[in-house]
């Protein structure tokens, strides 16, 4: 018998690209508030879900993974990895949630686990300020006055340059953030005539469990996005930059809600 929670399957199930959940992360996080043209924003939503405002977030994070059997920390290459995660203010059924059009990791572990959760995870390069417990000229402050930098590079472009200076203490996350964050799990089908119906097309809901955040940092922000051959995420380039936030949390997943079934759809 095969097993393994995700492919490769195989006679001891110990070659999966990701393993049985839960997943526990804890990560650094560098982000920044911005607007963006709400007509442009609206058409990246999929069914079921309505544009709240024109309030996006960026969010570069530097993460560590550990699943509930083995401490794969102590194996660096297999639990490290980085994050750049756009963020969309939506609503469904008048509940305010948050939606991800675009997502890059550098890790194909992380890949697998997030598109099993339904966030459309591609490969990219994200590089981000780190900050140790030394002075250094080197090293930036976590208080008033440190500055942090992060960068998106994807197929060999640079896609978005981000700095942020901080300037006080916060009681509150960026907006929109993870907590109610909707997803839209899908896969194709390949058999002929079927290419436009789906074998998997379904809204879910992010279910995390476990949060921690530690004190939240928040700034003065500038971000850029680039031109882009194809990628279109330079479609919500910031109009206004409100604000840049640094701070680490953590959480557990392990479940996910769903919302509603999509394959019924007309996809177009």
């Amino acid at each position: 018998m095969l097993k393994g929670y995700t492919l490769p399957r195989t006679p001891r199930g110990t070659s999966s690209l990701a393993p049985r959940p839960p997943w526990h992360y804890v990560g650094n996080a560098l982000a920044v508030e911005y607007e963006v043209n709400a007509i442009a924003a609206a058409t990246f939503l999929p069914d079921g879900l309505e544009l709240a405002s024109s309030r996006c977030a960026a969010y570069f994070i530097e993460w560590q993974y550990s699943s509930e059997t083995d401490e794969e920390y102590l194996d660096p290459v297999r639990s490290q990895y980085h994050e750049t995660i756009i963020l969309l203010s939506a609503q469904f059924e008048g509940a305010p949630v948050a939606y991800c059009p675009f997502i890059w990791v550098d890790q194909d572990v992380s890949l697998m686990r997030g598109l099993v959760q339904g966030w459309p995870k591609q490969m990219g390069s994200t590089w981000i300020t780190r900050a140790y417990d030394l002075p250094s000229k080197a090293n930036p402050v976590v208080g008033p006055g440190g500055k942090f930098g992060a960068a998106l590079s994807v197929k060999d472009r640079r896609l978005i340059e981000t700095q942020v200076t901080l300037c006080e203490l916060t009681d509150s996350l960026p907006s929109p953030n993870f907590a109610r964050a909707v997803n839209v799990r899908y896969f194709p089908e390949l058999a002929a005539g079927k290419h436009g119906k789906p074998a998997v097309n379904e809204l879910v809901q992010l279910k995390s469990r476990d949060v921690m955040v530690s004190p939240i940092w928040k700034g003065e922000a500038k971000m850029e996005i680039f031109d882009h051959p194809y990628i279109e995420l330079p479609d919500l380039r910031p109009t206004t930059v409100i604000a840049g936030y640094r701070f680490s949390f953590a959480l557990t997943v392990d479940d996910l809600i769903h919302l509603r079934d999509l394959c019924s759809c007309d996809l177009g």
